[in-house]
């Protein structure tokens, strides 16, 4: 199928899951990850109506976003270092890897450069697994109230990737507690507004689990580009 077919496919199951679990479908938003797929790629779900694209990697990234006719916006989803720090500040309508205050802190110091203010999401090592990156459950809220002295950053929510398993079911307690965590440190008043924190977890194979556990941004690759070529 086309990658407007996949989109369409994909839209009208969020929309059905998101109806079956009591909420309502424009909550949701889906950030197409485009990494290892061509700008034109890119382009083609952009005309089906895509607005949001997903990138892991700077160099890849700021290639193909200087190619595009079409100025979608941006997340980054990967893993940052601090010396890419400078270029994602430039490139990115929000970055959702934030894990720790010395990438914040660099992060802050560019957009003040860049004359730009960023949205941001904590990731968060919710499963504990010594294979994906993120901050811990317990060093969450000391960040956040650290990012608040920020004052070109603004924490919108949390992202996750739970432990990697192929049976979906088996992300469900991660992202519930991701949801759970997001609850507590809402009623401390720690993210840029308590009437919307973002809850980014969810890929192509678990998202209808997330979306049930209260995901607001799912990531999805495959599903809607096909199989990556390398």
């Amino acid at each position: 199928m086309s990658i407007a077919q996949n989109l369409e496919n994909i839209h009208k199951e969020v929309a059905s899951i998101a109806t079956n679990c009591g909420r309502q479908p424009e909550e949701i938003q889906i950030v197409a990850v485009s990494k290892r797929f061509p700008s034109e790629a890119i382009e083609q779900a952009y005309k089906a109506g895509q607005m949001l694209f997903g990138e892991n990697y700077i160099q890849e990234a700021e290639k193909k976003i200087a190619e595009l006719d079409n100025k979608p916006l941006f997340h980054f989803i990967g893993h940052l270092q601090r010396n890419k720090a400078k270029t994602a500040a430039r490139l990115f309508d929000c970055i959702e890897t934030v894990d720790s205050f010395k990438l914040a802190k660099s992060l802050n110091g560019h957009l003040e450069r860049e004359g730009r203010v960023l949205k941001i999401l904590l990731q968060v090592n919710i499963g504990k697994d010594p294979k994906k990156a993120g901050t811990t459950e317990q060093e969450t809220e000391k960040l956040l109230q650290e990012i608040k002295q920020l004052p070109h950053l603004r924490a919108v929510g949390l992202m996750t990737m739970p432990p990697l398993t192929d049976a979906p079911e088996e992300a469900r307690p991660y992202f519930r507690n991701l949801r759970m965590l997001s609850e507590r440190l809402t009623s401390k008043g720690l993210f840029d507004s308590d009437h919307k924190v973002e809850l980014s977890m969810g890929m192509s194979g678990d998202y209808p689990i997330a979306i049930e556990e209260g995901a607001t941004i799912i990531r999805i690759g495959t599903a809607i580009f096909g199989t990556r070529s390398y």
